[in-house]
């Protein structure tokens, strides 16, 4: 496209959303020119000169500093913009020492090829690998085309032997890049499942390791960037152990704009601050940016959704990491070399759940579409995409799911069919789950311009060098500032200009959002991660181990003050203390690196096989599949239609059905248990208010297990609150009542979830038309929540009746789900809740809400640490909502297997008021 017709869509956007409302606010970001600086000196020359054949006359201000700082041999990120060359900051010294060993006087004996400077390239996905391989062959390829032009014999060619390992690469090419390449491009599931326990074949590679790249480092956040934080940290032990006396790898992080990225890349591998260099000044130039904030129309009654289409994007979220299943003792390897699944597929799914006194009735993942006053994003995103193919734009849309962008494109070639038939075939989705070798065709034909549209997940948010895309539609906040200016620069690279549209999802932080722009456009935040976290450090321990002795000079290394987690280690068989260390029980079954999967912890992947064929089709996460691909359940294919007819603990049989009109949605029921009240504050006491820090109270044995119908009506618990809060004696001495108050608390709790059944849901309105019973295994996640407990006489004295408490708790709980992402770095599908009038243990209507990882990822900490400001921003999505009594947009959850009932906008708001007139203001 011309750069008149960018500046058009704009105006295209202004004319469709402009009169109705739907464009709610337009932020342009003018461009700025580059600033170049001069190739570093000891930059190889003809790899300067092969840069310069591909267009690279002289680089950026950033790549040189950044450059210049990890060829001095100190820790570097570089956090600039998408589109801004980080990639060359990192080749530039890695490559040049590889050509350097191989320069006219060095020394050639066969003996030095083990010495042989080499580097590793770390992406956090399959895609990304392949995109920065090809870069980089077509960068070798012009470096032996220039020698072979100044008449250097083929023999005498100075190269660079690159190749990519992943769980897509066959066994020859992975024996081949063991013995002779230079440069290894992976990802952290390899290092973790294939090379660290491997590395005695590796040792040529890793004796000779100079640098380490991390791309895109900060997608390593949450629970994923602890287990990476880890693996590092064995891959660094073991190279320092390979070369005791020799310079230890140098790391070089490139990373979107984030918040104080020196700390974030300290906290991954292992160093101080002060040892990493930040280079944050973008020297690149960038065309005009707009960033559109978009909310799709109130729902026409009469309108109908095109035939045969799934018509929501609120669906299935795919994925859920962590319950553990309660009859296990341990957990598989998900995926062996991460397929660049989409982030959300691969966090927890945990259900958020309303409990009245005498059942037990949860949220689950809901893969149809709630009762809604707006139309879908999904829906608005797909019709906004074939507007923008009519005028010759080229797009990306970006999804929160696999289904959803099944749909997009399915909606969007529906659409085109019946107005521009010739582009049917432009549109493509693309997510996880599919084939390696779909996957690189659908890159392959975006690259080549075939393909003018894709639907995706956020597997190609990530640094993937697409040029000539106009526009990026992203259907629902993608989680965080840093992942929406992703999404959002893959539109005009190259300094060209870009339009990007943020479609509001109907639920209460999308709401918030476009409403508050100045929250949208604020600074960018800190990537937040635990490698602390005892459930993830305990199997990276145990795999450091069998790949070589620990040492007590290994503690520091791993966190450790001091070796109480080993001793329990070996309390529990895992490890064996010799004079030596503690080495890996090798009598236990099974390799130590399959106890943990770096993408969070859960089943194996469940392939999806067609039963007539026997073909493999796709696969499904496994910790997802009891709520996916069930008995009975409808799976969506690339627009083919599948039934699953059989599920089992690694294969799930689907047929296809030429007419399905409904789609289905599981039905699960969860409880929690307080396992350990860390910390507490008391809110509004006439004793002793303020916080109390409980360390590991444990509740009375006496509460029973997990709440269930029969506990809900029986014990009412004696544990920390069971009996009105309590605040300790200022003598030491027993401790005395109080006046009932609220409490906010923090600690370790487990929750326990199993899917029950599922409903059928006509198309296109997505009725319920029939009930369907499952007999599904029971899963356990031990982790961490915030709750609060509020007495059942102030809810009453603010008018607030007993039967509409159970109402009233479920929608607060649901709005603070949707608002904990505005101050933590997750998204909705990383958390889980549970509210319910009478929990047996606290003995008072609590409201829980819970990281869905094992052993919690910091978001549900991050929520008690800022009570008031979230309380806040719940509160206010909720009175600014303009409906009668709850939508999507403020109450409503699109995981709520309940169907949002019950329900009671106005009672959560009294709820709200309360917590929040008696919560302190720091």
């Amino acid at each position: 496209m011309a750069d008149g017709t960018r500046r058009d869509l704009t105006g295209l956007l202004e004319s469709i959303g402009g009169r109705d409302g739907r464009l709610v606010h337009l932020q342009r970001t003018p461009a700025h020119p580059g600033h170049h600086g001069d190739w570093p000196s000891w930059a190889d020359a003809d790899l300067v000169s092969a840069y310069r054949r591909i267009g690279v006359e002289r680089p950026w201000t950033h790549q040189v500093t950044a450059a210049q700082s990890a060829h001095a041999g100190r820790h570097t990120v570089l956090a600039t913009g998408t589109g801004s060359g980080k990639s060359l900051a990192a080749w530039l010294p890695a490559l040049s020492d590889v050509l350097a060993a191989q320069a006219p006087g060095a020394d050639t004996r066969i003996s030095t090829h083990g010495r042989r400077p080499t580097a590793l390239y770390l992406s956090p996905t399959k895609a990304l690998a392949a995109d920065q391989a090809a870069a980089l062959d077509r960068l070798v390829g012009e470096l032996e085309a220039l020698q072979r032009e100044a008449g250097v014999p083929a023999g005498s060619l100075r190269t660079v032997r690159a190749g990519t390992c992943d769980g897509d690469t066959p066994l020859p090419e992975r024996d081949w890049v063991r013995a002779h390449a230079d440069v290894v491009l992976t990802n952290p599931d390899f290092l973790h499942f294939s090379l660290l326990p491997g590395h005695e074949r590796w040792t040529r590679f890793l004796r000779g390791l100079r640098y380490i790249v991390i791309d895109e480092c900060h997608a390593y956040r949450g629970i994923l960037g602890a287990h990476v934080a880890l693996v590092l940290r064995r891959l660094l032990r073991l190279v320092a152990r390979l070369r005791p006396r020799g310079p230890q790898p140098v790391i070089l992080c490139a990373s979107a704009t984030t918040a104080e990225p020196a700390l974030t890349t300290a906290r991954l591998i292992g160093a101080e601050p002060d040892d990493v260099v930040a280079v944050t000044d973008d020297g690149a130039p960038t065309g005009e940016r707009t960033l559109a904030l978009w909310q799709p129309a109130l729902r026409d009654p009469w309108a109908l959704p095109a035939p045969d289409l799934e018509p929501s994007q609120a669906d299935h979220a795919g994925a859920a990491s962590a319950p553990q299943r309660a009859t296990g003792s341990g957990v598989l390897p998900q995926d062996r070399g991460q397929a660049g699944a989409s982030g959300a597929e691969n966090r927890a799914q945990a259900a958020d759940a309303v409990i009245r006194p005498g059942e037990a009735e949860p949220d689950s993942a809901d893969p149809g579409e709630d009762p809604s006053a707006r139309r879908s994003a999904v829906v608005e995103a797909a019709e906004l995409l074939v507007d923008l193919l009519s005028v010759g734009a080229r797009a990306l849309v970006f999804v929160r799911s696999r289904r959803s962008a099944e749909v997009v494109a399915e909606r969007a070639r529906h659409t085109l069919g019946l107005s521009l038939p010739e582009l049917i075939d432009t549109v493509s989705a693309y997510r996880g789950g599919y084939l390696p070798e779909e996957r690189r065709a659908l890159e392959a034909d975006l690259r080549s311009g075939r393909l003018r549209a894709l639907a995706t997940t956020n597997a190609l948010e990530l640094g993937i060098d697409v040029t000539g895309l106009d526009a990026v539609l992203i259907a629902g906040w993608p989680g965080t500032r840093v992942s929406l200016g992703q999404q959002a620069g893959r539109a005009g690279r190259a300094g060209s200009r870009g339009l990007a549209v943020l479609i509001a999802s109907d639920n209460p932080l999308d709401a918030y959002l476009v409403h508050h722009p100045e929250a949208v456009f604020a600074a960018p935040e800190a990537t937040v991660f635990d490698p602390a976290n005892p459930y993830v450090l305990a199997p990276h321990l145990c795999a450091a181990a069998s790949e070589a002795p620990l040492k007590p000079s290994d503690l520091a290394l791993f966190g450790l003050p001091d070796d109480t987690l080993l001793r329990e280690l070996e309390s529990r068989g895992a490890l064996r203390r010799r004079p030596t260390g503690w080495f890996w029980n090798v009598n236990l079954p099974g390799r130590p690196q399959d106890l943990t999967s770096l993408r969070g912890d859960g089943p194996p992947e469940v392939a999806v096989v067609e039963a007539d064929t026997g073909v493999v089709i796709g696969t499904v996460d496994g910790a997802a599949a009891d709520s996916t691909v069930h008995e009975g359940a409808v799976y969506v294919h690339q627009g083919r239609v599948y039934v699953v007819e059989e599920l089992s603990d690694d294969v799930a049989l689907v047929r296809q059905k030429a007419a399905v009109g409904y789609r289905t949605r599981a039905r699960s029921r969860s409880s929690v248990r307080i396992i350990a009240e860390r910390e507490q504050q008391v809110w509004g006491a006439s004793g002793q208010p303020g916080a109390r820090d409980d360390g590991d109270l444990e509740p009375s044995p006496d509460t029973g297990d997990a709440l269930g119908a029969s506990d809900a009506e029986s014990d009412t618990g004696s544990g920390p609150a069971g009996d009105g809060p309590i605040s300790p004696s200022p003598t030491g001495g027993r401790e005395t009542p109080v006046t009932p108050a609220i409490t906010w608390s923090f600690g370790s709790v487990e929750v326990t979830s199993q899917v029950t059944g599922y409903q059928r849901m006509t198309l296109p309105g997505g009725e319920v038309v029939s009930q369907h019973a499952l007999e599904m295994d029971e899963h356990v996640l031990p982790t961490a929540a915030v709750w609060w407990t509020i007495p059942p006489e102030t809810c009453e004295a603010a008018g607030l009746e007993v039967a509409a408490l159970p109402g009233a708790l479920h929608a607060a709980e649901h709005a603070s789900i949707g608002m904990l992402p505005l101050l933590a770095t997750c998204d909705r599908w990383d958390i889980g809740g549970l509210s319910t009038a009478l929990h047996p243990q606290t003995g008072a209507p609590t409201v829980f809400v819970h990281d869905g990882h094992a052993g919690g990822a910091g978001f549900a900490e991050r929520g008690y640490r800022a009570g008031r400001e979230w309380l806040v921003a719940t509160l206010a999505v909720i009175e600014g909502c303009g409906c009668a009594g709850g939508c999507p947009s403020c109450v409503q959850s699109p995981k709520c297997g309940n169907n949002n009932e019950p329900l009671d906008k106005a009672g959560a708001a009294v709820l709200l008021r309360l917590l929040l007139d008696v919560a302190p203001q720091e």
